[in-house]
């Protein structure tokens, strides 16, 4: 694949579909683990992984900062000369060593503060026990989760997406029916889960791995000139997607405590469910954002400009008819969730749909804001991008959680998001306009 010369329209589909793969298996390892749990230990259980759903918001934006900061950059560098593969090169090799650094410190800090996280994610004595269990074989796998994330990106960069959908599907299947044998017929219940997680991710990495054995393979660890410097852009330029995964973490955390506050667990259980519906979501924007990343990085280096609206174009497509869904389904048979992803209860059944239609009007907007984020990046248009998923995933929202419930009353949280998307939809809207505009109009080269 020539992101250069290729026709857009079969380049562009034909990386979303391996993006697309790869974003929603690795949303399963989540979405399964919930479902299985909650079958297994009912709303306490489906609670607690709702608790601990912040730890992997961090662990995968970790794997984001260097891997999409990096990936960007790696693809710029190529765009603009074929001679740049060492310069290139010295990225990825920043970016594995900006990895296992962030492996280490986050190992160590699961390994020796699982309790007070859990306790800082909102944890009581109900749920606290049940958490740490989940977290146990989750410990010893915690660079897994990094190197996956970043190896993906770099791989989707150097013409093989379809090798880390492979990964990302053998061990997202592998998870499944792991969680399965672990939780019912090893009668491990969520501890089981958590295993299951932890061996898929292991057969992932082993896979993309094969990458560097192949003859589409141009990666190599060189010794990076600069390397300090070279870490810093690669932080400020992976920094938005880094964020958009921890603000998952921070608005889990902000909403964890106000619903303990305003309602109960079985509130705090239909929270979970669309947190978890929320990563879908949210892995269909990324799908088309890392689809159209690699194109748009390589024909902003070599100064093509009308390959990038055009890339555009499909993508704002492909973020149409997933915003329609998303918010469709939400709106139209809300305890379709509740029936699939836990053990349905009266109570259940009688809070969800109000709850689900109102958070779900977010889902109209999420995908457009995600995908904001990856064209900024792209454009290497670093300031916007980190405005916009900030303001997204800490500060407007952040406001309006606590705001809205004590100035319209405890049902009004439900509105937090809808309200944030809007906002932040206008803003990412001016700015993508903008930027494109900006971009050189005339062709460089026959289509």
């Amino acid at each position: 694949m020539d992101l250069l010369k290729d026709k857009i329209k079969p380049l562009y589909f034909k990386y979303l579909a391996a993006a697309f793969g790869s974003a929603l298996i690795s949303s399963i390892y989540g979405i399964v683990d919930l479902a299985m749990v909650g079958k297994y230990q009912g709303a306490e259980g489906t609670a607690a992984i709702s608790l601990i759903s912040p730890v992997w918001n961090v662990l995968y934006s970790l794997g984001l900062l260097v891997g999409i900061g990096g990936a960007v950059l790696f693809s710029a560098l190529r765009g603009e000369s074929s001679g740049n593969i060492k310069r290139s090169n010295e990225y990825f090799a920043a970016a594995v060593a900006g990895g296992g650094v962030l492996a280490l410190i986050s190992w160590l800090g699961l390994i020796f503060f699982d309790r007070q996280l859990l306790l800082l994610f909102g944890a009581n004595e109900t749920l606290m026990p049940l958490a740490r269990a989940y977290l146990l074989p989750i410990k010893f796998g915690v660079p897994l989760f990094i190197f996956n994330q970043l190896l993906s990106a770099f791989l989707r960069n150097d013409g093989d997406p379809a090798l880390a959908t492979k990964a990302v599907l053998f061990g997202g299947i592998f998870n499944v029916f792991g969680d399965y044998f672990c939780i019912f017929t090893l009668d491990m219940g969520i501890m089981g889960a958590g295993l299951a997680t932890v061996v898929g991710s292991f057969f992932s990495l082993v896979i993309m791995l094969t990458h560097f054995f192949s003859r589409k393979n141009t990666l190599a660890l060189v010794r990076p000139q600069h390397f300090f410097w070279k870490l810093k852009e690669i932080g400020s330029t992976g920094f938005s997607t880094f964020f958009i995964d921890v603000a998952m973490g921070i608005l889990t955390v902000f909403f964890n405590r106000q619903v303990l506050r305003y309602f109960d667990t079985n509130a705090l259980a239909v929270y979970g469910i669309l947190a978890y519906v929320g990563t879908f979501a949210q892995c269909c924007a990324y799908s088309a954002g890392q689809a159209a990343q690699p194109i748009i990085s390589v024909n902003f280096g070599a100064k093509n400009g009308w390959r990038i609206r055009e890339t555009l174009r499909y993508a704002l497509i492909t973020i149409a008819c997933f915003s329609i869904f998303w918010s469709g389904l939400s709106l139209a048979v809300p305890n379709l969730y509740i029936h699939l992803l836990t053990t349905p209860t009266a109570a259940l059944l009688s809070i969800a749909p109000t709850i689900i239609r109102r958070y779900g009007l977010s889902f109209l907007l999420l995908p457009l804001n995600i995908f904001s984020t990856y064209y900024f990046q792209a454009l290497l248009k670093r300031g916007t991008s980190f405005i916009v998923s900030v303001a997204r995933g800490a500060v407007i929202s952040g406001i309006l959680i606590y705001l809205l419930p004590a100035a319209c009353g405890a049902d009004a949280i439900w509105f937090a998001m809808p309200i944030t998307e809007l906002i932040v939809a206008a803003y990412a809207s001016i700015k993508m306009k903008q930027y494109t505009k900006e971009l050189p109009a005339e062709r460089t080269e026959s289509p």
